[in-house]
């Protein structure tokens, strides 16, 4: 019973996707500078997470707001969103994490370029501003 509940309250989350992404970004992000990144797309907006190695563990979860800017080039679209992040290491550290950044979805290939800037606020543990987080993502897409 339990499973046919939690089928019928997922649906329409389920049903409005429209693709998922998943790839690899590089760059600054929870301390780290690699990591497996992935996005679940809506309408017109998506939820990107990123599991970052390195210093340790890190995780961001951002939910973002897709802009097109022009209708000839639909490929191409800026992206803006905040999140949590946090690190597992010797200290937990937990906060919130902003990003802005553009990419490219090729015409013939299932595939995303693209560049972001996270900067981030720890809160927890510590306080601290990370003003360094440029990336560069390489996803592919998944129907």
């Amino acid at each position: 019973m339990k499973k046919y509940v939690f089928i019928f309250l997922m649906y329409p989350l389920f049903y409005s996707v429209n693709a998922q992404e998943i790839g690899v970004r590089f760059g600054e992000m929870a301390g780290n500078n690699v990591g497996i990144d992935a996005a679940l797309r809506f309408n017109n907006s998506r939820l990107h997470t990123s599991v970052s190695f390195g210093e340790g563990v890190g995780l961001d979860v951002i939910y973002d707001f897709v802009y097109s800017p022009m209708t000839k080039t639909p490929k191409f679209y800026y992206y803006m969103g905040i999140g949590l992040t946090t690190l597992f290491y010797s200290d937990f550290e937990l906060g919130a994490v902003g990003e802005i950044g553009f990419e490219y979805r090729f015409k013939d290939t299932p595939l995303v370029l693209g560049l972001d800037y996270r900067p981030s606020v720890i809160i927890i543990e510590k306080t601290a501003f990370h003003w360094n987080g440029f990336g560069f993502n390489i996803r592919y897409i998944i129907h």
